[in-house]
């Protein structure tokens, strides 16, 4: 088999969408599993709004998480070696967002 021709074939066509290419904005994730699989939950919470809506929900095998979690170490890797250390801090549980956040009141 022709090298070229193997390469044709190890290679994987990703679709993305227009919709799905915009991304949507996430800034909680909770994390569940059983033997078989694990659940991750994309959520976006909003200061002042007491419920919170699952934006994404991705389900795994073992296998896969492993593979995640190992190209996640990766890339904040790189990008530590790029721009500087990510701050722990506002990484923690407990992360209150900023008082102001809304931005200003207005009043009529």
């Amino acid at each position: 088999m022709a090298k070229q021709q193997q390469q044709d074939e190890n290679q994987l066509n990703v679709e993305l969408t227009e919709e799905m290419a915009e991304g949507e904005y996430v800034n909680l994730a909770m994390i569940a599993h059983s033997q078989s699989e694990f659940v991750i939950d994309f959520i976006k919470m909003m200061p002042g709004i007491p419920k919170a809506r699952v934006k994404s929900r991705v389900i795994l095998t073992p296998d896969h998480v492993y593979r995640l979690m190992n190209a996640l170490k990766e890339n904040i890797q790189k990008y530590e070696e790029a721009y500087g250390a990510i701050s722990e801090d506002q990484n923690q549980i407990g992360f209150q967002f900023p008082m102001n956040y809304r931005g200003p009141i207005g009043e009529a």
